[in-house]
Order: C-alpha cells, then sequence, then structure tokens
C-alpha cells in the first residue's frame, strides 16, 4: 500500500498497551541491573551466563555497539556494480 505524501502508516500512533508495558517494565529496572550484576560477579554462575549479564548491562549504560558495514571487512567501498557477459552460442549471434 503506497502513502500519500504526509500521510502516516500509523494514524493512531503506538498502541497504549506498550506504552503500559513499557512503564511497568521500567518499575523493575533497579532490580534487573542488581540480578544482572549479582550473576556477573557469582563464581558460581556459568561463564556463558556472566557474559550475557555483563553484555546486557554495558548495553544498557552505553548502548549497543555500532556495526560498520563495509565492502571487504576493512572498510573499503561497497560495490554496486554488475558485470554481464554475453556468450555466443546457439540462439545468441555472436
Amino acid at each position: 500500500m503506497a502513502f500519500q505524501p504526509g500521510q502516516s502508516g500509523n494514524p493512531g500512533g503506538r498502541p497504549k498497551a506498550s506504552a503500559r508495558v513499557r512503564d511497568a517494565a521500567r518499575e523493575h529496572t533497579e532490580t534487573a541491573i542488581e540480578v544482572l550484576v549479582s550473576i556477573m560477579t557469582s563464581e558460581d554462575a556459568a561463564t556463558a551466563a556472566r557474559v550475557a549479564a555483563a553484555s546486557a548491562i554495558l548495553d544498557r549504560g552505553y548502548g549497543k555497539p555500532t556495526q560498520p558495514i563495509d565492502g571487504d571487512g576493512e572498510g573499503g567501498p561497497i560495490s554496486n556494480s554488475i558485470a554481464v557477459t554475453f556468450l555466443d552460442g546457439p540462439g545468441n549471434p555472436g
């Protein structure tokens, strides 16, 4: 469906339920951080759980790291060209 200029694809805005869920979750932020810290610092917790907790804490404190996009993994350009080769053969006069 194409929208006309100035027309919203979501004229009603966000559903009210998502704001209620967000607000309810935010009420438990401090407790959630305390739980993550206790897992991260527990030597009895599995290494994967400790890493996941540390990652969650860092993501919430500093945001997720950006993911650079490049063409060759070294910061090179992204190619956007296509090479087309026509072959001689039956039905394809050369």
